[in-house]
């Protein structure tokens, strides 16, 4: 694992990860964009027109929208792949980092377009892997979880609970491409999706009637 650097908020973040500026936010505030990168860094260099079929779109799109992220720092061109006809295009960072409240604040549209593109994509995966899930060995099927917990915390609460859920991941195998082939027999890429989502009372929350009450709890989730 490579080394780590320490984030304003406590949070180690390795040195191939970005942390997202106004540059890098603007950039990606596009969801074929979020897209890329994110193909690029699950499989590997790629040219536009895999990509291009890979998304359902033109391999004109693709290319714009890789010259795009080229220019922001996000991907570049793969020379020892590449040649006059085909060009090669690669992941330059392995995750990016996006917890700047002040950035979102001062950028909010594209911290929006942003946030909706990758909440798509974290859709999107957990479609694809339902479709898939009876067709997988019972092992990974026994594996497989969606679970929601409701909590009540403060805002200083939930920022530790989030600490912590991170330090837990922190402690298993990371996937890359390149690393694929030197991990266990058996080891298959896991996705692991975090969500910790405010639902805030409104109105503030009301005292509780003082008439009879129903016994029955009604559980959201």
């Amino acid at each position: 694992m490579a080394d780590a650097v320490e984030r304003p908020d406590g949070l180690n973040v390795d040195e191939d990860s970005v942390v997202l500026d106004a540059k890098g936010l603007r950039a990606l505030a596009h969801p074929v964009r979020v897209q890329l990168v994110g193909l690029l860094r699950k499989y590997g260099p790629s040219t536009a027109t895999r990509l291009a079929e890979r998304l359902g779109v033109n391999s004109g799109t693709a290319s714009y929208h890789l010259r795009q992220l080229g220019a922001a720092g996000f991907v570049e061109e793969d020379t020892e792949r590449g040649n006059a006809r085909e060009r090669w295009w690669r992941s330059v960072h392995r995750t990016t980092w996006f917890n700047d409240p002040e950035l979102a604040e001062r950028e909010p549209e594209a911290a929006l377009a942003y946030q909706q593109s990758v909440a798509a994509i974290y859709t999107l995966r957990t479609q694809q892997t339902l479709n898939e899930l009876q067709t997988m060995p019972r092992a990974w099927r026994n594996t497989f979880d969606m679970s929601d917990w409701a909590l009540r915390l403060t805002p200083e609460e939930a920022a530790a609970l989030y600490r912590e859920l991170a330090e837990v991941v922190a402690r298993y195998r990371r996937d890359a491409p390149e690393t694929a082939a030197s991990a266990p027999e058996g080891a298959e890429r896991v996705a692991v999706i975090t969500q910790i989502l405010p639902e805030l009372d409104a109105p503030a929350a009301s005292s509780p009637p003082s008439g009879p009450q129903d016994k029955e709890g009604n559980p959201t989730s």
